[in-house]
């Protein structure tokens, strides 16, 4: 997958006339003019659906880089976020509204490992329900911590986490959120995986599409949250998927400017 630039309405350049250049070549009507203007967005989205992509607009690496012949068989595609959307008898335009703010990036690293966050105040948690003291482990405090933090990002979680392995398997693959969603490890038996190294093996050969399905049951086995997504009351859905220091990033403001823009989009021409 290519690494270009995250295109969207607005913005304009050089990168954009590219995009556009790539749009009018692969049969859709848009003008090179370097303005990502709503023709371009309709443009896009159409590309995106002739493709089997998330249908959003937006012109991400994986849509460039589709438009140069590269495909992601593991990507969400837009049915993917319809039969999700089925499931939870809820909007598809709040589906896309909650990955677009919350799950903007791939679930796979570069490469090609399912992306991963170590949480090391998790692992001390983790660690004191199996019984074991965590003052008595020595581990550097990048990994062992009562306090969340010590991120590196990336493909360097998986040196924290191999780190933490040494001290315990199951406690440390449950200190880790995995996959687009970012599902905890804890999480993998009540949501039907038979432990968490199932959940992780699902979602390394099964792709994005069941990745997103662990989330929509995880939203299933909260009533509160799958209400307030259902009813798009944004504040109370953030709260419950974020926790209370939602507001300290405007995610409910996010989530519900991009559900107005996805649930007002222009319809997606054929090419």
């Amino acid at each position: 997958m290519n690494s270009q630039n995250t295109l969207r309405t607005g913005d304009h350049g050089a990168d954009v006339t590219v995009l556009q250049t790539r749009l009018v070549r692969a049969g859709y009507r848009v003008s090179a003019d370097g303005w990502f203007g709503p023709a371009t967005e309709t443009a896009v989205r159409s590309f995106q659906r002739d493709h089997s992509q998330v249908v959003d607009g937006i012109a991400g690496p994986r849509t460039q880089a589709a438009l140069t012949g590269q495909f992601d068989t593991r990507a969400l595609t837009q049915r993917d976020i319809d039969r999700a959307a089925a499931t939870l008898d809820c909007d598809p335009a709040a589906i896309n509204a909650v990955i677009e703010v919350e799950s903007p990036r791939s679930g796979f690293l570069p490469d090609g490992r399912v992306m991963i966050l170590f949480e090391r105040h998790i692992f001390w948690k983790q660690l004191l329900t199996a019984g074991i003291d965590p003052t008595s482990v020595h581990a550097p405090a990048s990994i062992l911590s009562q306090q969340r933090g010590g991120y590196l990002g990336g493909a360097a979680e998986y040196q924290r986490l191999t780190l933490a392995l040494a001290i315990s398997t199951e406690c440390a693959l449950a200190s880790c959120s995995w996959g687009r969603f970012q599902i905890m490890g804890y999480h993998a038996e009540s949501l039907g995986y038979a432990n968490v190294q199932a959940m992780a093996t699902a979602f390394a050969t099964q792709g994005e599409a069941e990745q997103l399905a662990a989330f929509v049951k995880f939203v299933q086995l909260d009533p509160d949250m799958l209400k307030a997504l259902r009813s798009r009351k944004w504040a109370a859905f953030a709260k419950l998927y974020n926790g209370p220091a939602y507001a300290d990033n405007l995610y409910d403001t996010k989530l519900a400017t991009a559900y107005k823009r996805h649930s007002t989009a222009p319809l997606a021409e054929a090419a």
